[in-house]
């Protein structure tokens, strides 16, 4: 196997700069040429770092956490992927936990840092945590970057473009002319449900159009409370004759609801759900869905906490490239 001193020489550069190189200081000053020359001769050496040896120098662990709400849902398997390749690329170990185990006065975050058992976290908190339950969970020198939610204090965050998601979602039914659009959105305390909400409100008022809070249903986007959600919406007098499900998974259970109480889809009231996942596509009817690029908050979220540890200040990011885009299946049609 190669080592330092020929990567060095091949490159014609000092050890110390080639070192610096492959080890991805951010301090280093060279140029662009310079730089790829010391890539290039470890790539053609074939030179494979001693990362346990830089690990114990640098006190990295060369390990990420991504926590999400729950690991098991399909949701989660575009979110991963990006994490996933993000973390390959810059030649970290993706660890996946639950954050069930991120509660107001567990300190686990705390000893994962002080153990040195992970570098940083990309942490998509539930709905119940608060800005201020969060902060105390914190260990001071936490590298954290939030995915589809914010903290008023700037701890370096990526979401997705809700407002633009929602509003899509309620246009393609505007556009089929239905003019009495509920929503099943999430909890009131959740910034994600907020700018959900905030689209559908958007689109409702460019139609001329407003908001009618009794077809509106902040349950929380689990099956079994978006389920309850329909099921009251659909026993109002005059009720809707179309539905914007503000979550997939809830989605699929206000269909259950719908079938069950006699409710037909999109005979009786359409649905279009925000987010894609593949039972979309197998539920009956298959769910119009807005894919949303979730793939790429998972990917950006890495990068930007690799960044931070390398001493980047934290940012904010919305990803709107790829846009949210329309998945037409049966769920959705003219009024009746």
């Amino acid at each position: 196997m190669a080592t330092l001193s020929e990567i060095a020489a091949r490159a014609g550069v000092s050890v110390s700069v080639a070192s610096r190189v492959l080890n991805g200081d951010p301090t280093v000053r060279t140029r662009p040429e310079t730089r790829e020359r010391v890539l290039q001769a470890a790539r053609d050496l074939d030179y494979s770092a001693n990362y346990a040896g830089r690990a114990l120098r640098l006190a990295r662990s060369k390990a990420l956490a991504l926590v999400v709400p729950n690991p098991s849902n399909p949701l989660f398997a575009d979110l991963l992927a990006g994490a996933s390749d993000a973390s390959g690329e810059c030649d970290y170990t993706l660890l996946v936990g639950h954050s069930q185990h991120f509660t107001e006065g567990s300190d686990v975050i705390r000893r994962l840092v002080r153990e040195g058992r992970v570098d940083g976290f990309v942490l998509q908190r539930t709905d119940d945590l608060t800005d201020q339950a969060l902060e105390n969970l914190v260990a001071n020198d936490a590298r954290i970057v939030l995915v589809a939610s914010r903290t008023p204090r700037r701890r370096g965050s990526v979401i997705l473009d809700d407002v633009a998601g929602a509003r899509l979602a309620t246009e393609h039914l505007l556009s089929l002319g239905h003019r009495r659009v509920g929503l099943i959105g999430g909890v009131e305390a959740s910034d994600i449900a907020r700018r959900r909400e905030q689209g559908y409100v958007v689109a409702l008022r460019d139609a001329g159009l407003r908001r009618r809070e009794t077809w509106v249903r902040r349950l929380g986007y689990a099956p079994e409370v978006a389920a309850e959600a329909a099921t009251s919406i659909m026993s109002e007098p005059s009720g809707p004759t179309a539905l914007v499900v503000a979550n997939v998974n809830g989605a699929i259970g206000a269909l259950t609801a719908l079938r069950q109480t006699g409710v037909e889809v999109p005979g009786d009231v359409s649905v279009v759900a925000i987010h894609d996942q593949w039972m979309a596509a197998h539920t009956w009817p298959p769910l119009t869905t807005v894919k949303m690029a979730f793939y790429d908050v998972g990917y950006r979220a890495v990068r930007l906490l690799i960044d931070q540890l390398a001493g980047a200040p934290a940012d904010d990011i919305v990803v709107g490239d790829p846009p949210p885009r329309l998945v037409l299946r049966a769920s959705t049609a003219p009024p009746p």
